[in-house]
């Protein structure tokens, strides 16, 4: 049993790390292939290998260094990737992090695995490891949403799982297509059109959106995993998407859409479209991503929580963020300065 430092080099090794984290169902944030979309970070990854020599566990680290005073920040996104009940192998991920905060004088590492709050076996498997933990509140900023709403596709068909959705879904998906709705995907030549709808829905519902760079960058480092999505009526892009397929699930990472011809439906179109797509490549789950105000009725955004429904998923509300502290003295002041600054402007 060992630590040890991907060797991003190595094709061989970095095959071998992408085969284990897929195989255990990571997030495609903690593929390599996500280096190559986070340019403006530096990156590490820790292996933990059991006697034979396999990977039990494996960890993707971005670096964030700020200037001055020259301290970096360590984020592990959606990860590290092994088996809860094996916690040497998390002990070795804890030493290969330390080995990186010393090396680019890290004051905190901060990861947020993909377990849901109800999860008390895998929070305390965490907890005990020595992290910090502190219950969600609602005033809380995380970097990754903590509310998804997931289809658990489990095997069945495009019929079942259309029988499945609730009626005006149904209908509405229906009636993209009979009016003349077409759904298709394309590549980086389309990413204006995108970028267009996604000003206009960032102007509308008050966010900053991604630059057409990034969506460029996700597209080439990610390659056949990740799509661009259009739906358009008559010529004209009503509604776009950028989803990922990796680790058994098909995720709705970015979406945007135009104001007029709403009554067109395309929305519910598209995300059929992708759920197609995690069903034909054998996915057992397609994930819409955020819904952060599920709970609010009387927020604006509310809207989103309330169509994502109608695809009669169910709500993952996830545990949050683990903190491994390596200098309390900069730490509260750093964090305090990245809530200000917020942390999207950051990631």
């Amino acid at each position: 049993m060992e630590m040890e430092f991907l060797d991003f080099t190595s094709q061989t090794a970095v095959r071998e790390y992408e085969d284990f984290v897929e195989k255990n169902g990571g997030s495609f944030m903690q593929s390599v292939r996500w280096c190559g979309v986070k340019r403006d970070w530096r990156h590490e990854a820790v292996i933990s290998r059991d006697g034979q020599g396999n990977i039990r566990a494996a960890c993707l680290v971005l670096i964030k260094r700020f200037l001055p005073p020259f301290k970096s920040f360590l984020y592990a996104p959606r990860g590290p990737v092994w088996d809860y009940k094996d916690q040497s192998a998390f002990c070795d991920l804890l030493q290969g992090l330390e080995a990186l905060a010393e090396k680019y004088h890290a004051y905190s590492c901060k990861m947020d695995p993909l377990i849901e709050e109800t999860d008390s076996e895998k929070v305390f498997a965490l907890r005990k490891a020595g992290l910090k933990f502190t219950p969600w509140q609602e005033d809380d900023q995380t970097i990754q949403c903590r509310n998804n709403y997931i289809l658990e596709i489990n095997g069945r068909s495009e019929e079942e799982l259309l029988a499945s959705f609730k009626s005006k879904c149904r209908y509405n998906i229906r009636l993209a297509q009979r009016k003349g709705v077409r759904c298709g995907v394309y590549g980086k030549e389309r990413l204006d059109d995108f970028q267009r709808l996604m000003k206009e829905t960032s102007a509308r519902d008050d966010f900053q959106g991604r630059s057409k760079d990034y969506f460029a960058r996700m597209l080439d480092a990610l390659g056949d995993r990740c799509r661009l999505y259009l739906c358009e009526y008559q010529g004209k892009p009503l509604s776009g998407a950028i989803c990922v397929r990796y680790g058994g699930q098909v995720c709705y990472v970015y979406g945007a859409s135009a104001s007029d011809h709403r009554e067109l439906m395309p929305n519910y179109l598209m995300q059929w479209e992708m759920i197609r797509w995690a069903v034909e490549t054998g996915c057992q789950v397609y994930d819409f991503q955020g819904v952060p105000y599920w709970y609010d009725p009387n927020h604006p955004n509310y809207g989103v929580y309330r169509f994502k429904t109608g695809f009669n998923g169910r709500l993952a509300v996830y545990a949050g963020e683990f903190v491994q502290v390596f200098s309390r003295r900069y730490k509260a002041a750093f964090d305090h300065a990245l809530r200000c600054v917020g942390y999207q402007k950051l990631l």
